[in-house]
């Protein structure tokens, strides 16, 4: 990351190390957060409309637009109203990826969950060979300090085999384990994946560890990752320290009993039906 250096006076450097002690930040931390405030820069900031867990029990009616949601971020994953589609943002450009190929998806399209974030990273590391979705997750693993914060991740470069998926749009659907899906392969192409890592604690709310979502470089194929296989990938992280939810008020939403436990539920969606 780049460096900033300047001088201060020396109460304002005492009331840092007395911020410090007090809240057990770093110097580093706090400055970066006063700086973005007075900017009105969202700075390791994760953006999420409503839950995984009302996604996963058929809650799919539109909270949001995309261009509502583009505001709150240039990078990121999710999904569109009735299971329409799998969403990836990236570079600022909010792609749908459905059964019958991918679009950019219109400013006032209706969506029901994402996650989104301004990409930043902070650190970047190439993988030679990726053998499996669980070998990437492990590499990708080694890159957090820590299982308590978020993290985004982009990764670039030229795959031998992805395996995705995508939801089809059903209007009416239960849940999201009963939504139609299609299932796609690509060899020898090239691609990126945008996704994010939320720690265990945070799984009534979203995904816990991996997510991901992937897009072609010809930008006509894509899907959430099931699976793939690499030589030459780069990989760039960013830890998000600031999370922020939008409740939804619809209806549905606010009808819907979010009590119970959906993880069992979510990660079997997540691996496909």
């Amino acid at each position: 990351m780049p460096k900033l250096n300047c001088e201060i006076s020396q109460s304002l450097l005492d009331a840092l190390a007395a911020r410090g002690k007090q809240t057990g930040e770093t110097i580093d931390h706090i400055v970066i957060s006063a700086l973005a405030e007075v900017l009105q820069v969202e700075h390791a900031t994760l953006f999420q409309i409503s839950t995984a867990g009302a996604l996963v029990q058929g809650v799919t009616q539109g909270a949001i637009t995309v261009g509502e949601l583009t505001r709150h971020g240039d990078f990121g994953l999710g999904t569109f109203a009735d299971f329409d589609g799998e969403m990836v943002v990236v570079d600022g450009t909010t792609y749908q990826v459905t059964r019958e190929g991918v679009k950019v998806a219109p400013d006032e399209a209706p969506v029901p969950f994402a996650v989104v974030t301004h990409f930043m990273p902070e650190k970047r590391v190439d993988f030679e060979t990726i053998a499996s979705f669980d070998d990437l997750t492990r590499r990708l693993d080694d890159l957090r300090n820590t299982s308590n914060e978020f993290f985004a991740v982009r990764i670039e470069g030229s795959f031998d085999r992805v395996k995705t998926r995508t939801l089809c749009r059903s209007e009416g659907a239960s849940s999201l384990v009963a939504a139609a899906l299609a299932e796609f392969e690509f060899r020898d192409v090239n691609g990126v994946l945008v996704g994010f890592w939320t720690p265990e604690y945070a799984k009534s709310v979203n995904v816990a560890g991996w997510h991901l979502h992937f897009l072609t470089v010809d930008r006509r194929g894509g899907g959430h990752l099931l699976d793939c296989q690499a030589n030459g990938l780069r990989a760039q992280v960013q830890h998000l320290s600031d999370f922020h939810m939008a409740i939804p008020e619809t209806a549905a939403f606010l009808k819907a009993d979010l009590t119970r436990d959906t993880s069992r539920e979510l990660a079997m969606a997540e691996k496909s039906h």
